[in-house]
């Protein structure tokens, strides 16, 4: 319980950042001109938080929320086909307990399992800057150290990757970041005691629709999840 209300508090502080110029007139501008799609909807258009269980084994690590998926509903990964995807992966290997997700009040419940981003607003052409990811690195230092019971992270490209690593690598945990490159499916112990990194190309609709990512490479990643937590009690 005090975890889940050090993460409430966490939230709130991220839902109130305006530490990004750019980022700040990006996402206010996306919800104003909004797509013609969604032309009736109120958008978000705030700094997206982090979702899921506060007891989660499993953490994942995007990128950034998409224009008009997060920003529009504030939620990660919801509203858009990165979604659908990833939570259609979720469900189908018991992290989620409905496999679609197009709103807050949706009643989607993530188990075991918690979602982030080392970006919380979204950025001009899905690419923030440098200094915009090491700006907003804090929360994702917080937020890890309050996630005390995650045993695997799954990092959503080689951003998520990165930003993960980078987060080790300033707490001294692990020297550099050289040895861990990214590509689907790689898994590393980054050090001991640590948890195990299992990478996958990132469901943006670039890759989904291209083929890069299936339906299939998504939901086998989160199969190996299932397979290494099993395995870590046991069963």
């Amino acid at each position: 319980m005090q975890r889940m209300d050090s993460l409430r508090v966490l939230n709130q502080e991220i839902i109130n950042c305006h530490r990004c110029p750019r980022l700040v007139a990006y996402r206010e501008e996306v919800g104003r001109v909004k797509r013609r799609a969604y032309q009736n909807e109120h958008y978000w258009s705030k700094p997206v938080p982090g979702f899921g269980d506060a007891d989660a084994r499993l953490l994942i690590v995007g990128l950034a929320p998409g224009a008009h998926g997060a920003n529009r509903t504030g939620r990660m990964f919801t509203g858009d086909r990165s979604g659908d995807f990833l939570y259609r992966a979720l469900w189908e290997n018991g992290f989620a307990n409905q496999p679609q997700s197009v709103s807050r009040e949706d009643g989607l419940r993530l188990s075991d399992a918690y979602i982030t981003a080392p970006v919380r607003c979204v950025p001009p052409g899905n690419k923030p800057l440098r200094q915009e990811i090491l700006t907003c690195r804090p929360f994702l230092i917080r937020e890890l150290a309050l996630l005390q019971n995650v045993q695997v992270v799954v990092v959503l490209g080689g951003i998520g990757l990165d930003a993960y690593l980078s987060v080790l690598q300033d707490s001294g945990k692990i020297k550099s970041r050289a040895a861990f490159r990214f590509a689907h499916g790689a898994e590393y112990r980054t050090h001991e005691g640590g948890p195990v990194v299992l990478a996958s190309y990132h469901p943006s609709q670039q890759n989904t629709s291209t083929g890069k990512l299936t339906a299939g490479m998504l939901r086998d990643i989160f199969s190996r999840v299932r397979e290494l937590l099993s395995n870590a009690t046991g069963q």
